[in-house]
């Protein structure tokens, strides 16, 4: 019975080390005195003083920011678009082949969404003159194309389960089918759609293959920027970024906890 008990313990301890050992060696890291991670040379905060002097990786930050907030936006409004048409106007011509494109970028891989993407912007060029130049807005196209699939299978599921008899019974008191979305369905699917625009945000973030092909001079990301400086070696300078990131993550979810246990009722 000991034994019985204690192994999916050390299962459990083992899943735990795989997954939050490297991070703590990440934090432990940054504040090595040392120029390589891997000797130490003693604790310091001078990487973190590097780390604020450093613009270039705060401007890719900032980069990688707006671009992730635009194409999670983009990608929720467009995928909360396809999923009502999936859910609310369905069985129509082409449906099959609508809903087979909303989720091929999710089994595509993403260097072949990107070669592509790459293509079709250098023939808009030559035909139509535009892109002129590759730069935020190609890379917008590109991360909502890939997160637009996520939003789309997280909306069309939650629409699935919707009772549309609360939407009927609008309708049936006046109610405009505009109005109807907006004040009734939308709110009920709102953390649907939350969910969605996060997912979208951390993929469009963290993204490197897409932003490769579709990026150009000027408009490099942060994820870009961490890639090409690891190649010689990891620096400290990159985990103290790592650990301010991770801190800064981990802030944000002890406030929703803490938001979400003053909403429950005593």
């Amino acid at each position: 019975m000991l034994k019985s008990n204690l192994f999916p313990k050390i299962i459990l301890g083992i899943g735990l080390c795989f997954l939050y050992l490297p991070i703590l060696i990440i934090i432990f890291y940054s504040f090595n005195a040392a120029n390589f991670t891997s000797i130490w040379g003693g604790f310091s905060t001078r990487w973190y003083y590097e780390l604020f002097q450093d613009t270039y990786l705060w401007q890719a930050a900032w980069t990688s920011l707006k671009i992730a907030f635009t194409s999670a936006t983009l990608a929720t409004f467009l995928g909360t678009l396809a999923s009502l048409a999936l859910t609310r106007f369905s069985p129509f011509k082409g449906q099959r082949l609508f809903s087979s494109l909303t989720i091929a970028p999710l089994v595509m891989p993403e260097i072949i969404i990107g070669l592509s993407l790459l293509l079709l912007f250098v023939s808009l060029n030559i035909c139509i003159g535009w892109p002129s130049k590759r730069g935020f807005w190609t890379i917008c196209i590109g991360h909502t194309t890939l997160s637009m699939a996520y939003v789309v299978a997280i909306v069309r599921v939650r629409l699935s389960h919707f009772d549309k008899t609360i939407e009927e019974a609008a309708l049936d008191l006046g109610a405009k089918p505009l109005r109807v979305l907006t004040f009734i369905t939308l709110p009920i699917i709102s953390p649907a759609l939350f969910a969605g625009w996060l997912l979208a945000f951390m993929l469009s973030f963290d993204d490197v293959v897409i932003s490769s092909f579709t990026s150009g001079a000027g408009s490099t990301t942060l994820p870009m920027v961490i890639f090409s400086r690891i190649r010689t070696g990891i620096s400290p300078e990159i985990n103290a970024f790592a650990t301010l990131f991770i801190a800064t993550i981990t802030l944000i979810i002890l406030l929703l906890a803490w938001v979400k246990l003053r909403k429950q009722p005593v």
